[in-house]
């Protein structure tokens, strides 16, 4: 981004809004607007967005910001009656990163800039704590030598724990003024020897330098991992934030702590969070004490306690959702130092958006939109049977919802490690921080044996949907012998398998058998609103889904090949078949029945095979338009890669050697391998399968289109209501098409004629090719609907082979950020999505009432359904456990007006 002279680069706190997160942030944005609202905020300044963007693609700050900042910081100095870096009473502010899409501990915060030898002193005085004043200076030159300097973080914690066991205690708080001299001294050394240079002693350049080290956390490892992870663009920059310090260590009227609306993990209303009195506020998000309940602190503070809880309902009524506070108790002062909509899990996701219709604080819409379908598909995953036999272990904080099972691990490297050798692990720490993200999300789940709900594991696990259970004081972790030892002195190796229960926040060991979720359950009819505890989240999601239902213009199918599949289907919402995949028909005994057929050398071995083919066909068809009946059916005619029914080559070859060689050929083995050898292919998914398959093998498709009409005409014989739709795969142009439906709609004619039935048969076609695509105006003069096979047009219009290239380079293509996500997983829109725009306009050009439906991968892949929504398609198609989330997908597309949503 390049610098515009007029630009403003710097806002105080009192002149943005929370409209502005693009500009200022999330965090600048939201102090900006407690500022407005006349909570008591520390003054403060923000650094936008633009001047990171600037930064970040000229290697240099704009040349206009630091006169901006030099005007600001007087300002902010004026208002506060002190001046940065003097000695006697030293203002001292923090600096902080704020994106404009939460990234919690992504990226980099200094606290105190301003101390240093001198100014040190005079905060001692000024404080009349000289303990507060020394542990102030050597928390900054922590955090600054790591997040600044690039110092080891472990260094300084190897020194801290050095001074800690040198006086015998366990904790910092019990480490005096003294002793804090000593270990400010240990620090500088480090930083020295480390960076090679000495600690900034001139306030301004320890500013000035923070802001820089901001700027370049945007681009960290863990930073980018986490926007791959979560999705979020990576040329958005951060925001930084400027604030006058409050301390919340300056002794046991002192305190920090962050705070819920409500629980996070649950979505019921109460008190919730955590507080640590004599502390400031890194110390609860990291983990590294353990904190007390927020319900405490009434008892500690009481005023600031009531105050906290107005300002808590205040900031909920306003922002009209869970919002996450953090906050600071300077001497019985409360100070807000943040406030966001709140990470929640799904569970808490669906009650909440409920709760506040029912207050009257949103409508259904917005209700609808605060939901989506990753969360809904969190819900339906398995949960630990509650009657199976267990071993506890031991009991923590429930951080985050699930039933996870894996081999215990110790550091994030191994979880890696392990995870892409296939293994299921379970990240342990004693606490996590932002390094270990790429463990995190390797992981099934994460224990740690410190922290609260507020931690960095169970606020970075809330938001990717992982299962976490936090704080399990009883269990000690030795992250150096890679172990875990219970209370009752029981000892867990890494590799040692165990189940965490973030519901419950219980531990076991071994695997604890699942049993099926209450949310497919209550999709599945066994379950139903208000049948047990449960019911409270079933009634939500039950409200949900019905107002998705009533507002969705998308229908959503199944993919099912049988009447299993389609009665499953239909009780999870299936509004029809999108996709009968009839080659899944011809798997097991009927294997060889199709072999002979493609390997047929006469008309009457051909005709035989189709004979004995054609009545196990009907009744396939029977079975299914009973399971669907009055819904329609989608059968997709035989598109089997050739080699899936031929004998495999090799193992034929070596069958022949080895009897010439006994002197005894078989002459049907060798026949068999001529055959073969002559329809081998080099590419089978580019060979002759699909539409070709039918046009060179005769009477194929027309015995399945002859097996589709007569179940057809049984099913309406026996008063039924089927509704087949034809479907011809692969078709690449027109004229193919013709010549298929000509045939089709002969022998549709016939079986009418036959059984006196009027069939109304539909004939279509799938867009799977490029050509396909780019010439639908021609094919639609010939079909009555278009389906698009988004899995094979995916392949073919990157040129990729998806069961070579996923396994091959893709997980270096998402590394690289080359890929946001798999194209084979979310529509790619601006290749393939343009592909699929341009064919249904043009088919709905040359034919208005055609049919249109997509029943690819992308089919029930949430950002997905709502591409296919903004480009008019009628329905999708997945498979029969993803029905819900496709239809709640759906309904959130047309709530959002096609506008998409920044919900994350």
């Amino acid at each position: 981004m390049s610098e515009n002279k007029d630009q403003k680069f710097v806002y105080d706190f009192t002149e943005g809004n929370r409209d502005l997160k693009d500009l200022l942030g999330g965090k600048g944005a939201n102090l900006a607007e407690m500022t407005n609202l006349g909570l008591p905020v520390p003054p403060g300044f923000t650094i936008t967005t633009d001047a990171c963007k600037v930064y970040l693609d000229s290697g240099e700050a704009p040349a206009a910001l630091r006169d901006e900042v030099t005007a600001h910081l007087q300002a902010l100095e004026a208002k506060m009656g002190k001046k940065l870096g003097q000695s006697d009473d030293p203002l001292l502010v923090s600096v902080r990163s704020g994106a404009k899409f939460s990234m919690p501990g992504m990226m980099d915060t200094v606290l105190n800039i301003g101390l240093s030898d001198e100014s040190v002193v005079g905060l001692a005085k000024q404080a009349d704590n000289e303990r507060f004043a020394w542990d102030s200076y050597r928390r900054l030159i922590q955090m600054f030598g790591k997040t600044v300097l690039g110092v080891e973080g472990e260094l300084f914690e190897d020194a801290l724990d050095e001074a800690k066991a040198a006086k015998k205690v366990t904790v910092d708080t019990d480490l005096d003024a003294a002793d804090l001299k000593k270990l400010v001294k240990a620090f500088k050394k480090i930083v020295a020897k480390e960076a090679g240079r000495e600690f900034p002693q001139n306030a301004r350049e320890q500013l000035d330098l923070a802001v820089e080290a901001v700027f370049n956390s945007w681009n960290t490892d863990r930073a980018k991992l986490y926007r791959r992870q979560e999705r979020i663009p990576g040329d958005l920059g951060t925001a930084v934030n400027v604030c006058s310090m409050v301390f919340g260590n300056l002794g046991p009227d002192s305190g920090t702590g962050v705070a819920f609306t409500r629980d996070p993990a649950s979505g019921h209303q109460g008190v919730y969070g955590d507080y640590l009195q004599n502390a400031q506020g890194e110390d609860v998000v990291a983990g590294i004490r353990n904190t007390v309940p927020l319900s405490d602190l009434e008892q500690l503070d009481k005023k600031s306690y009531d105050q906290l809880m107005q300002i808590m309902e205040t900031l909920e009524t306003h922002y009209k959702d869970l919002c996450d506070i953090e906050f600071t108790i300077e001497r019985g002062q409360l100070w807000m130092l943040q406030t966001r909509v709140g990470k929640r899990t799904a569970g808490a996701a669906f009650r909440i958006a409920t709760q506040l219709v029912d207050q009257g604080l949103i409508d259904e819409a917005e209700a609808l939109r605060r939901v989506n379908g990753a969360q809904l598909a969190q819900l339906m995953f398995p949960r630990f049977d509650d009657q199976a036999k267990t071993e506890l272990l031991g009991r923590g904080i429930a951080a985050s919802p699930g039933a996870a099972v894996g081999k215990a691990v110790f550091d994030s490297y191994t979880a890696v490690k392990w995870s892409r050798s296939g293994e299921k692990v379970i990240l342990i720490r004693r606490e996590t921080n932002p390094d270990d993200l790429d463990g995190m999300i390797a992981s099934e789940g994460i224990l740690t044996s410190r922290g609260g709900k507020t931690s960095h594991a169970a606020v970075v696990a809330r938001g990717m949907g992982k299962t976490c259970v936090c704080g399990a004081e009883d269990l000690d972790v030795d992250t150096k012998r890679r172990r875990l030892t219970t209370s009752a002195g029981q000892v867990i190796e890494e590799g040692d398998v165990v189940s965490i229960d973030g519901s419950t926040g219980k531990v076991y060991l071994g695997e604890v058998p699942v049993v099926p979720s209450p949310v497919v359950e209550y999709f599945e009819g066994r379950m139903h609103a208000g049948a047990d505890e449960a019911d409270e989240l079933i009634g939500a999601v039950h409200r949900i889904m019905s107002y998705a239902d009533g507002v969705r213009r998308l229908r959503v199918r199944a993919n099912a090949d049988n009447a299993e599949d389609a009665l499953r289907a239909r009780r999870f919402g299936a509004q029809g078949i999108g996709l009968c995949r009839t080659e899944h028909m011809f798997l097991g005994e009927r294997r060889e029945m199709v072999e002979r057929l493609i390997l047929a050398d006469t008309e009457s071995e051909r005709e035989e095979a189709l004979s004995a083919l054609l009545p196990l066909q009907k009744k396939d068809f029977v079975e299914l338009f009973e399971a669907m009946d009055g819904l329609p059916v989608t059968v997709r005619l035989l598109d089997p890669p050739l080699h899936e029914f031929l004998p495999d080559i090799t193992e034929l070859s070596v069958r022949v050697a080895l009897a010439e060689a006994r002197k005894d050929p078989n002459e049907n083995d060798l026949r068999l391998l001529q055959a073969v050898h002559k329809l081998h292919e080099q590419n089978p998914m580019l060979g002759l399968r699909g539409v070709r398959l039918g046009l060179v093998i005769p009477g194929l498709f027309a015995m399945q289109v002859r097996a589709i009409a007569e179940a057809a005409a049984i099913r309406k014989d026996a008063k039924g209501d089927p509704r087949a739709e034809i479907m011809i795969p692969l078709v690449g142009t027109v004229q193919e098409l013709e010549i298929v439906r000509e045939e089709a709609d002969a022998i549709i004619a016939e079986v009418e004629a036959a059984t006196g039935t009027s069939l109304k048969l539909t004939i279509g076609t799938m867009i799977e090719l490029p050509r396909a695509a780019l010439t639908a105006d021609q094919i639609a003069e010939a079909a009555q609907f278009f389906s698009f096979g988004t899995n094979d047009l995916t392949q073919t219009v990157w040129g990729f082979s998806r069961d070579d290239v996923e396994a091959s380079f893709f997980t270096a293509y998402l590394e690289k950020g080359i890929f946001g996500v798999s194209p084979f997983e979310t529509i790619d829109r601006d290749g393939v999505g343009s592909l699929v725009r341009h064919a249904a306009k043009l088919g709905r050009a040359t034919r208005p009432d055609l049919k249109l439906g997509v029943c690819g991968e992308h089919g029930g892949d949430p950002e997905s359904v709502h591409f296919f929504h903004e480009v008019g398609l009628d329905y999708v198609s997945c498979s029969p456990f993803r029905i819900p989330v496709a239809r709640l997908e759906a309904g959130r597309a047309a709530a959002e007006g096609d506008k998409g949503s920044d919900s994350r």
